[in-house]
């Protein structure tokens, strides 16, 4: 099994001056993962995450050229690089998947030649970079279709979702720019919900009847949204036998605090972290560890344990380095504007996540998220 990370704000967050510490000693955290086995960088891509005045959507602001960057300070460390192409100008999930801006009057019979081209071309001004890329993700989180309206998966009467023969003429174009450029890319093909089977068995079906070639099936897997362990592994188990997919986890993470870094809030306001106590009274999900450093370092441990007993081949932590501080939000205005989500505050809602606490500071999380001495 193999380890990775998404440090896709990993740039913008140290624009303002952020350190990492262990035991009170400055760290770099590439070197650190790379020293607990961890090889893959996943880094996520957006078309234009700019408004038309050059304002930045901030969250990274992960163009072309943050890709870039980031990709070849994590390749000069000895990662290989996992391209997570959004096709949207920003955050893309089962939510949102907006359609970039540059793309909105292009017609439906020409989306799928749009998606192609966009790939090709950005595939190859990476592969000039000197970028070797390992892994690629058509989409994010795609579980209900990608590229609104058009690549939009609708359900009728609780039957069969609508929309996956345009869907799949979508991830047949990606799939083949990516074969064209990198040929012994493996392509990845990624959903939330991994706890529903019935939904991973109707999106595979589908798309695999539709004739898409790709390699390997991602799913995230936060036990706020996503189930049980148990659930989990069920799943996971169902795909292998039933597809005959590799199985990775792209995305897996774990609160070490219900404190907020902002001690000026009340229960009323509005800037609250993703996970809070509001939260977490009203989820349907039993948690299964604390939400607290040794709660997170548990999840940590079960959930690799878990990978290995069932031969997945990959996990990665999302976003382990995006500490707080001034200037760093999940989203600016601008960025907000674009997805219609201007009802909340700006500012990182996820930093109780980390593997470093508010500080920069190593958590007990961080030292489990490793693989055995076997395994590196």
């Amino acid at each position: 099994m193999r380890l990775g990370v998404d440090l896709s704000t990993y740039r913008e967050v140290l624009t303002k001056n952020k350190n990492f510490y262990i035991d009170g000693k400055e760290v770099n955290p590439l070197d650190v993962f790379r020293k607990n086995g961890v090889s893959l960088a996943r880094i996520r891509l957006w078309n234009d995450p700019y408004d038309e005045n050059g304002k930045p959507y901030l969250g990274g602001t992960c163009d072309l050229s943050n890709f870039i960057e980031l990709a070849k300070m994590q390749q000069s460390r000895g990662y290989e690089i996992v391209l997570c192409l959004h096709y949207s100008d920003f955050w893309a999930d089962p939510g949102k998947q907006y359609l970039p801006k540059s793309w909105k009057t292009v017609a439906p019979c020409r989306l799928t030649k749009k998606l192609y081209r966009y790939t090709f071309k950005t595939l190859r001004k990476i592969k000039k970079e000197g970028i070797n890329i390992a892994f690629v993700q058509i989409g994010n989180e795609i579980t209900n279709g990608m590229l609104w309206p058009h690549g939009k998966l609708d359900g009728i009467d609780g039957r069969a979702r609508r929309g996956y023969e345009f869907l799949s003429e979508l991830l047949k174009k990606g799939t083949k720019a990516v074969k064209k450029v990198y040929p012994h890319a493996k392509t990845i093909i990624h959903l939330e919900r991994s706890h529903d089977n019935a939904v991973y068995r109707e999106f595979f079906t589908n798309i695999m009847s539709g004739g898409v070639p790709f390699d390997i099936i991602g799913m995230s897997y936060y036990p706020y949204w996503h189930g049980t362990f148990d659930q989990l592994a069920n799943n996971i188990k169902d795909m292998q036998k039933t597809f005959d997919k590799d199985i990775m986890i792209m995305e897996t993470g774990y609160g070490f605090t219900m404190d907020d870094y902002l001690k000026t809030l009340d229960k009323n306001d509005r800037a609250q972290l993703v996970i809070n106590d509001e939260f977490i009274k009203n989820m349907n999900n039993k948690l299964p560890y604390p939400l607290s450093e040794e709660g997170q370092a548990s999840f940590v441990e079960q959930i690799l344990t878990l990978a290995r007993s069932l031969d997945v081949k990959a996990v990665f932590y999302w976003e382990p380095c995006w500490l707080p501080g001034d200037g760093i939000c999940w989203a600016s205005p601008e960025g907000q504007a674009y997805i219609n989500e201007t009802d909340k505050e700006t500012r990182n809602e996820w930093a109780n996540q980390c593997l470093f606490d508010y500080r920069g500071h190593a958590l007990k999380g961080l030292s489990k998220f490793t693989l055995a001495e076997e395994e590196k």
